[in-house]
Order: C-alpha cells, then sequence, then structure tokens
C-alpha cells in the first residue's frame, strides 16, 4: 500500500478517537482523505505527508477548546515518557550554561549515576563531548549527546574546578533513575540532607519536577530512614510541582491517611467516574505535617495537599495553588507518530470540591478560550488555599529570590545570574513559607502524639 494512502488511514483514526457518532466518523474521515488526495494531486507546493498529517491532527486538537490538549509528536511524547517513567540512558548529571565563562558547566552529578562514578565533579568544565567541541552548543544539544543506548560510551573532555588540565573521562551509559523525593541540601558527595539544620527532629521533603512512577516507593523510603533517626515532624514541599501521575499522587496520599475518599474523577456530567480510597496503611499516619504550596502548585501535587488538608492530617501554608484539576488521557498514536492529550475528566478533593479552575484572569499568562459555562462564583473553591491563618504571600521579587536561592542549595556550583555582577554572592534570603511551615510542625511536635 502506498505511504501516503497509509497516513490517511492514520488521519482517519485519528478521526475516530475524536469523534462520537459513526457516521460523522465515515463522513469526516472521507473528506479529511478528500483533502489530502487533493493537495497531493493538485497543489503547487510539495510537502511531506508527514506534515499534512501533523498539521490535521494540530488543527482539530486546537478546535477543542482545551488548554490542556495538545498533539505530541513523537520526539517530545518520548522525552515526556522518560519523564513519567524517571528513567533514560544517560550519565546522570545537572548542567548549565555559565555566562561568566561562556561554558558548560556540571552543577552536580547525580549521586550514584555513572558520571558520579567515573569521576565527574560540580564545577567541571565540559570542553568536549566524544571530540565534539561545546563552545556555542546548547543544553538540549549537549543532553542529546550525552544521553544513548545502555552500554555504550560516551568520552567527556573535562577540566576540574581550580585546575587548567584537560582530563578525558569515559563514562559507560546506563539507566539513569531520576530523583522526584529530594531534601534541603545535598552532601559533599551529592546525597540529599532532608534534616533541618537547626530544627531538631524536623525534617524537609520535596517532590521535585512531579510525580513520577517511583515516587511514592522513594518517599517510603525516605521518611522509613527519617523515622529512625527520631524524625518527628515533615514538611512536605510541593511548591513549583506541576503535577504528573494520578495513581502515583493517591499512593502517596495513602502513605498518610488510612481511611476515607483521597480524590474522585467525574466526567463532564458531573459523574463519578474513579473514586480512590485510602487503604489501612497509613504508615505516617501519625507524623505531624505542614505541606508547602504556591501559584505553580498543580494538578496530582494539588490532590495531595487537598486530600491531607481535608483529613485534618496537615496544614497547608502558602498561597492559594494554581487549579489545575483535570486529567489528561493520553492516546499513543500508530506507527510511531506520537500521540494526542486529551482531557477527559476533573479532580475533586474529599470535601466534594472541584479543584479545577473553569475561568482565568485576563492578566493570566495562560489566559485561554477555556469553557467557562460555569462561573466563577459556581467554582470559588477551585484549587488548595492555604489553611486560615497560615498564607505567606511573596511578592514577585521574592518569589524570583526564592527560586534562586533554592537552586544555590541543589547545586554545588553555582551560576551567577540576573543583574549581579560576576562573584558577587548570593544576597541573603528568608524563606518565609518554610519557616512559617516549620513554626508549625514544631508546635504540634510539642504537643506529642
Amino acid at each position: 500500500m502506498p505511504r501516503r494512502n497509509i497516513l490517511v488511514l492514520l488521519v482517519v483514526s485519528v478521526i475516530s478517537l475524536l469523534c462520537y457518532r459513526k457516521i460523522q466518523t465515515n463522513v469526516h474521515g472521507r473528506i479529511l482523505a478528500n483533502v489530502l488526495q487533493q493537495i497531493e494531486q493538485t497543489a503547487y507546493e510539495d510537502i511531506a505527508a508527514e506534515k499534512l498529517l501533523e498539521g490535521a491532527i494540530e488543527g482539530m486538537v486546537a478546535k477543542l477548546n482545551d488548554r490542556y490538549a495538545a498533539y505530541l509528536p513523537p520526539k517530545p511524547f518520548k522525552e515526556l515518557s522518560q519523564e513519567l517513567d524517571q528513567k533514560f540512558g544517560g550519565v546522570g548529571m545537572s548542567f548549565g550554561f555559565d555566562k561568566r565563562i561562556n561554558q558548560l558547566v556540571v552543577l552536580s552529578p547525580i549521586f550514584g549515576s555513572p558520571a558520579h562514578k567515573a569521576g565527574i565533579r560540580a564545577g567541571d568544565r565540559i570542553l568536549r563531548i566524544d571530540g565534539h567541541n561545546t563552545q556555542g552548543m546548547s543544553r538540549n544539544d549537549a543532553g542529546n549527546r550525552m544521553r544513548g543506548a545502555q552500554g555504550e560510551p560516551v568520552v567527556l573532555t573535562v577540566v576540574h574546578e581550580g585546575s587548567k588540565k584537560e582530563v578525558e573521562i569515559e563514562i559507560v551509559r546506563a539507566i539513569v533513575e531520576l530523583e522526584t523525593v529530594v531534601g534541603d541540601t545535598r552532601d559533599a558527595e551529592g546525597a540529599w540532607n532532608f534534616l533541618l539544620e537547626g530544627h531538631k527532629g524536623v525534617a524537609y521533603v520535596r517532590i521535585d519536577g512531579g510525580f513520577g512512577e517511583r515516587t511514592p516507593t522513594e518517599l517510603r523510603t525516605v521518611l522509613g530512614k527519617l523515622l529512625d533517626r527520631n524524625v518527628r515532624g515533615l514538611v512536605l514541599d510541593l511548591r513549583d510541582n506541576p503535577g504528573g501521575l494520578l495513581r502515583r499522587a493517591v499512593e502517596v496520599c495513602d502513605l498518610f491517611v488510612d481511611q476515607g475518599v483521597i480524590v474522585t474523577t467525574r466526567d463532564r456530567n458531573g459523574q463519578i467516574l474513579d473514586e480512590y480510597r485510602a487503604g489501612s496503611r497509613g504508615t505516617f499516619r501519625n507524623l505531624p505535617v505542614a505541606v508547602l504550596v504556591n501559584e505553580d502548585t498543580a494538578s496530582a501535587s494539588e490532590i495531595v495537599a487537598a486530600c491531607l488538608q481535608d483529613h485534618r492530617r496537615a496544614v497547608v501554608v502558602g498561597v492559594r495553588s494554581y487549579g489545575k484539576g483535570t486529567v489528561q488521557h493520553m492516546i499513543e498514536l500508530e506507527g510511531n507518530r506520537g500521540a494526542i492529550k486529551l482531557t477527559s475528566s476533573t479532580y475533586w478533593r474529599p470535601s466534594g470540591k472541584n479543584i479545577n479552575r473553569r475561568s482565568i484572569s485576563k492578566d493570566d499568562p495562560e489566559n485561554g478560550s477555556e469553557d467557562n459555562s460555569e462561573s466563577e462564583s459556581e467554582n470559588s473553591d477551585w484549587g488548595v488555599s492555604p489553611n486560615k491563618g497560615y498564607e505567606v504571600v511573596l511578592d514577585i521579587e521574592e518569589r524570583e529570590q526564592f527560586r534562586l536561592w533554592r537552586d544555590q542549595r541543589d547545586f554545588h556550583y553555582q551560576i551567577v545570574r540576573g543583574d549581579r555582577p560576576d562573584g558577587e554572592p548570593p544576597e541573603p534570603f528568608v524563606d518565609r513559607q518554610l519557616a512559617k511551615a516549620v513554626e508549625t510542625v514544631e508546635k504540634a511536635m510539642a504537643k506529642g502524639p
């Protein structure tokens, strides 16, 4: 069968996913197939059939009035899948571009990764990757060159910080498991410190980057070790967490709650599709918890904050969360041609309130043409708001200082940003939201079980 005909059939199959009535599917599929045929026979410009296919899919998805729907071509879809799986073939390190020296620099190797074991250090300047000069190379290009199949070697030419000698280091790629459960600072070896300095018995745990496949297991392991070290209170930081996998968020809640509803999903008619309930585990149900949220806490992270708040298992500190309470269904397209992401339902918290924010303010940079059939007044409880008396608002400048300060604690090597002169030490910063959360936990610890 000609290749273009195969693509036409694929487009028809996509139409079948997006249409509900059989007769409409057939009519629309025939029309679209005819359009592709007419373009092939008549259009003056010659264009690859794959480009026509991508354009057709993108156009259909754009008509859905759904700002979270998207068409993901093969490469972005693969990258998203690796992110959620928390696994990829590579060397295992964070790196950035330091403008002071116009060079790619290692920020921190992942503890236990091939890069860490091979002797890559924070502050190493990366001169070449398999002989390719990195001068002017983008971070994406460098990352792609370092990723690869498990067992394949890659040679990095680096200069260690404080040295002038070039060193070639061969690293054998392996399956790198990304961390999502991280602490406050790193020790000299790059492992995370989960205990807050100056606050005896208080642990700090951050879910970084989103809820992946192994997040609940990682969190259970970390908390188990912390309890063995006589930790008696926990700050769970979900600030800037974009979400992730629904079921993994449910499993995280299940670590702290031993009964009742965790979250429900509902269709466009308000009917419950799935109800997720806590099991009998509640492994850490007696541990005082404060949860940190901000305006960029979204989706799965809002499920966790809402569940722990509704079950009175945690005090929520910070500012109101983003309000993304929608479930996206990822539909992989045949022939390794990517996937379409469609909103299929919404999250509702244990109290029966809708997490999703239906209307978006005009000032919101992500303002879209979302369906506003439910007015703001009818959905005023969207997102997750701090408990009464626990709102701590940061202005725009303070939020930027917070994120810079957080990066400085995450990585051994620091890249100076902004307008500060090269080499100037970072400005002192007090994380007022974290301080309020710690104060809350310490009060609960003082009361005892």
